[in-house]
């Protein structure tokens, strides 16, 4: 088995001795179920769960495994194994766990790491009812905060009467962040995804329910691997026909994940997590008359002269306003 073709990298190896000169194995988690794991390791692919001492020393969920991760395997007969040990990961996207109460009237704050070790996230979004900008950067706040890079795939291309017109205003809120126009149902539209594919290396696929995540990964694999659900005439909403996370080797090179769509994803960080999602506010920010202008109300603020003037969208700033109270307010609760 080539674990460097599912990931395995000297930053992996330097962490690994102790678990070696106890016998265990190095394995990538390739899949997750609600009660156990399948695991890629040197002697093939296994079931696993994970020791009780791993769940009693983890503070928290974000300590236990998650698809992606590297961790310490003991295997066992009949293709079997415990994991022993989580690797330190190299990246990781996570989100504040919604609906969890901890005390009456009290929201509970929990850190759900999503995915782990992806070098690539592709934000994938339909460009039919779906389309929403103030999504696309709720999402490109997750990845800029993740230590992994970002990629904009803008799907469905033929249900949209002007889809060159979304592309543009998608250009206008990435920055830096590439964004590119297909129909996920034609493997050829896709051969733009060839530039980012290598061995070993990881992407993810990110996005709500419906938008073409599992199209886009049974175009690459060439056969269909992963169920595809019709998106709901009357709401325009997908069905969660993928259950659960799952790395998939693709032919072309390099490593899918493959993710259930997320009708809520509410952010787990700080303040400056926005620095990349918006930089252009925080750009037109640096000339603001006060240093600790906060772009509302202040006189001499340049964010709010910009958008005046026309060169910031007021619902842009709207947005960036919103997840800046959100995430202070975790900060402040956490």
């Amino acid at each position: 088995m080539n674990l460097e073709a599912w990931g395995w990298t000297p930053f992996f190896t330097d962490q690994f001795p102790p678990f070696a000169q106890k016998g265990y194995l190095p394995a990538r988690v390739i899949r997750g179920e609600k009660n156990y794991f399948r695991v890629i390791c040197a002697v093939g692919e296994l079931t696993v769960r994970f020791a009780g001492k791993l769940r009693h020393r983890a503070d928290g969920r974000a300590d236990l495994p998650v698809v992606g991760d590297w961790v310490a395997v003991e295997p066992q007969p009949d293709e079997r194994g415990m994991i022993h040990a989580l690797l330190e990961r190299k990246s990781s996207f996570a989100r504040n766990l919604p609906g969890r109460r901890k005390g009456k009237g009290q929201e509970r704050i929990e850190q759900q790491v999503i995915a782990a070790n992806v070098d690539l996230v592709l934000i994938v979004s339909g460009l039919d009812r779906d389309f929403n900008l103030r999504r696309i950067e709720r999402y490109l706040t997750l990845v800029g905060s993740s230590g992994a890079n970002a990629l904009i795939v803008l799907n469905k291309s033929d249900l949209n009467e002007n889809p060159l017109h979304c592309l543009e205003q998608v250009e206008q809120i990435a920055a830096d962040t590439p964004a590119h126009l297909c129909m996920a149902h034609d493997p050829r539209q896709l051969e733009f995804l060839t530039q980012y594919l290598q061995p070993g290396r990881t992407l993810a696929l990110l996005g709500s329910s419906g938008v073409g995540k599992s199209t886009i990964l049974n175009s690459l694999l060439g056969e269909e691997r992963q169920k595809i659900g019709a998106v709901s005439e009357a709401v325009g909403k997908g069905r969660h026909t993928t259950t659960h996370r799952e790395l998939f080797m693709l032919p072309q090179g390099g490593i899918l994940m493959d993710n259930p769509g997320m009708r809520e994803l509410h952010l787990w960080g700080d303040e400056d997590d926005l620095s990349e999602s918006f930089a252009d506010i925080e750009e037109l920010g640096a000339s603001c008359k006060f240093s600790d202008c906060r772009h509302r109300v202040e006189p001499g603020c340049a964010v709010l002269a910009a958008v005046t003037e026309g060169g910031l969208n007021e619902e842009r700033l709207a947005s960036y306003h919103k997840l800046k109270d959100e995430l202070a307010n975790l900060q402040r609760r956490h």
